[in-house]
């Protein structure tokens, strides 16, 4: 169990930790103690931890793979005709970082490792060329799976049942000394930007052990988030949700703010204070520097790019980074609800009116939407869908940005970060996203999603892998919940009720049993909103005091002033659904989206033209009080201190999202789909049709057919002859009927061909 707090002389120096001064040093109560050593247990049972034989063996892999690496730069140094000496001298070494170096990895978790070699020990040649060979002689590598072309080029394979990603640092020393210090700003010069990617996990890894005032603590804590995230599906930074480092700088912060809780009390601040946060402002260990190598950090005053992030978590080594590029519009809104849940559940367990099987309960994704897509690929054998398999996982994301984007944010996503595996079907999986309209968007009289030509985009850039190879195949269908094969749930059994009484579920039931008549309905709503809308609105009095401060004042107006519902044009008549909220997931109200990005710290453009950082003016107070209700009180107001402060407004939905600037060629190089589809321009600042599956908001007799293929409708292309626009659209010829995801009825109607 972690310590029970640090020492006096201690505080002084761990307060310091941070851009902020702490919350709170109030060390740990008896319930504290009873509930950290209740979670452990928790964690333990859950299985979480590796037992002896499983470590001592991946210290042997990692001593191998070592091993390896020495020999694998000496084979390319003689073969490039060194002599003898350098030969000799010649050397590469490995580091550990992410969740093994943390300490908080469980059984069978891949270990990140970075090989670090001279400047004449090539990444494309040498790293995937030599290497990789030697690597897939050795009868104990199995799985070898190169990734080049990854933003961060990985090669993924098994050492004795070891799972690795290795990354390459081709450093401009002509010889690895065994003492490398990887903190040392000194490495990064004369590298690409490959290297500077690969060698800032470890450096950022290192930098977190750093910063936190309590490891042990942290680790514990930060289990437990990572178990909770699993649970409730947004462990991903693929799908765009947050990855392993990602919940690591986020637990770290809060260890940050409160140096002396236990893991309960870390816990339970940690949902409290990100519920609060009003993204996109950054969270950040500390404070961004920009080193003398000139590398670009995170700035969106500086960097145009940096203003469409949407969750910024930025790591505490130079150069600094947005480590959460990936969160999307949708991904932000599914996070954010769950912060918010496990906040009412922390503060349901402190009155003993839920438990950790409570938080940790299963998100029940198949029984939260009406609508779903499904995405389908298969090869031919199992070497082939491994890699087809990772390429497509890898491009999901882009699906989610290209609905948002053409649907102007109106068309929610909820990506499941795991694939599902028929047991009939060999050699294939499937992936599923949940689909909804956008809380608070008026439902229009006949107004639709048409995304039959988003997907067929999508298939396009997907089929575009550079090894590709012949039965790598993906299509892409609607299905309705009801529809739901049975083989994503466990056992591959459908069940017939709901699977468990989730909390939202329960409180519910509570509401009933207390008996509030006709009103009961509306009372629902108000219980599992009233604590959100209290907090959103002290946020947004708080961000009003500040926008009125002299250092908020200062930005230009046009940094102020951020209307997401506005959009560049009128799609109300072609975008607009009907949504029936009873069959919709029944979470609590979502936050306030319009973003503000103020934060306490030092923001990028808060430095002197000498580089030194201008004084915070305001100061955090330190929480101290002894009573538990004036605590309380006390630490809201300084939580709203701590998530406001003045910054740069970011934008709220990116004009063109930096993942989708790949696909602008391909926009005016559509391949004939047997509709002549090869001369049009997709606009991403027009309104979109015909991308795959239509959002209709209600049936026309007139004009529908029922399906009767079971409810999934594969989506295939519309043949069109030009964009939707606001005033009277163009008639558009197809060959196949429209297909429609109805929000308000589960059946499946399309319109007429014409």
């Amino acid at each position: 169990m972690g310590s029970t707090g640090l020492s006096n002389c201690d505080i002084g120096q761990r307060q310091r930790l941070g851009i902020t001064e702490p919350i709170s040093l109030s060390g740990p109560t008896e319930y504290d103690v009873a509930k950290t050593r209740e979670l452990e247990k928790y964690l333990q049972d859950a299985g979480l931890y590796e037992n002896q034989d499983e470590a001592i063996c991946r210290e042997e892999v990692l001593g191998r793979l070592d091993q390896i690496v020495k020999i694998w730069v000496k084979t390319i140094c003689r073969a490039k005709g060194f002599n003898e000496q350098l030969v000799k001298e010649a050397n590469a070494m490995i580091f550990t970082f992410g969740s093994y170096r943390l300490g908080v990895h469980g059984p069978g978790a891949d270990i990140d490792v970075l090989c670090v070699g001279p400047r004449h020990a090539t990444r494309k040649e040498d790293f995937f060329g030599e290497l990789h060979k030697m690597l897939s002689e050795m009868p104990e590598v199995t799985e070898l799976h190169p990734v080049p072309d990854a933003h961060v080029p990985v090669m993924g394979f098994k050492f004795n049942g070891v799972s690795l990603d290795l990354l390459y640092a081709q450093l401009s020393l002509w010889v690895i000394p065994e003492d490398l210090d990887l903190s040392q700003e000194a490495i990064l010069q004369y590298t690409d930007e490959q290297t500077v990617r690969s060698l800032n996990g470890c450096r950022v890894t290192d930098q977190i052990l750093h910063l936190v005032p309590n490891i042990q603590n942290f680790r514990t804590t930060l289990r437990c988030v990572k178990l909770w995230a699993k649970c409730r599906g947004v462990y991903s930074n693929v799908a765009g949700f947050l990855g392993g480092i990602n919940w690591a700088l986020l637990v770290g912060r809060i260890c940050q703010l409160y140096p002396n809780a236990l893991p309960n009390m870390l816990v339970s601040r940690f949902f409290r204070v990100y519920t609060q946060w009003r993204w996109p402002n950054p969270v950040m260990l500390c404070t961004i520097k920009e080193g003398s190598l000139g590398l670009q950090v995170w700035d969106p005053r500086r960097n145009p790019k940096d203003k469409y992030h949407l969750m910024p978590i930025i790591t505490p080594a130079y150069p600094c980074m947005n480590s959460s590029y990936n969160v999307s519009l949708s991904t932000l809104r599914v996070m954010t609800e769950e912060f918010q849940r496990g906040d009412e559940i922390c503060e349901a367990m402190e009155a003993n009116k839920a438990d950790w099987d409570t938080l940790f309960e299963p998100y029940p994704f198949f029984e939260s939407y009406k609508n779903y897509l499904r995405i389908d690929i298969s090869a031919e054998n199992v070497d082939d869908l491994r890699n087809w398999k990772g390429w497509v996982k890898s491009r999901l994301r882009q699906l989610t940005l290209k609905i948002e984007r053409n649907t102007y944010g109106m068309l929610q996503c909820h990506p499941h970060p795991g694939d599902f595996s028929d047991k009939s079907r060999p050699l294939h999986c499937s992936y599923f996203m949940g689909l909804q309209r956008k809380q608070g968007v008026p439902a229009n009289e006949g107004g639709q999603f048409d995304m039959r030509l988003t997907v067929e985009e999508f298939k396009h850039s997907v089929n575009a892998y550079t090894q590709w190879k012949p039965g790598m195949n993906i299509s892409i269908s609607h299905v309705k919940r009801r529809n739901i094969p049975a083989f994503v749930f466990p056992g591959g059994v459908r069940p017939k009720c709901p699977s468990k009484v989730t909390w939202v579920s329960k409180r519910r039931s509570e509401l009933r049993v207390s008996g509030h008549g006709q009103a009961e309905k509306s009372q629902v709503g108000k219980e599992l909103g009233a604590n959100n809308d209290r907090k959103r609105k002290q946020a947004e009095d708080s961000g009003d005091d500040l926008r009125n401060s002299r250092s908020f004042s200062s930005l230009p107006p046009s940094s102020r002033d951020v209307h997401e519902d506005g959009n560049p044009v009128s799609i109300a008549n072609s975008c607009s659904v009907k949504c029936d909220d009873t069959e919709l997931n029944c979470m609590s109200e979502q936050k306030s989206e319009k973003p503000d990005l103020n934060f306490s710290g030092e923001c990028p453009g808060d430095r002197e033209t000498d580089g030194s950082v201008k004084s915070n003016s305001q100061i955090i107070p330190l929480l101290a009080a002894t009573d538990r209700s004036n605590f309380e009180e006390a630490e809201k107001v300084v939580i709203q201190k701590i998530v406001c402060g003045p910054c740069e407004v970011h934008q709220a939905f990116p004009e063109e999202p930096d993942e989708l600037e790949d696909d602008l060629e391909y926009r005016n190089k559509v391949k004939d789909f047997g509709g002549n589809l090869a001369n049009i321009n997709f606009d991403s600042t027009k309104s979109v049709v015909a991308a795959e599956p239509v959002f209709s908001q209600k049936e026309n007799s007139s004009s529908t057919h029922i399906y009767s293929n079971g409810g999934l409708e594969e989506l295939e292309p519309a043949e069109l002859t030009a964009p939707l626009f606001c005033g009277n659209p163009a008639p558009v010829p197809q060959r196949k009927p429209l297909i429609r995801l109805n929000f308000t009825s589960l059946g499946k109607t399309a319109d007429k061909s014409s």
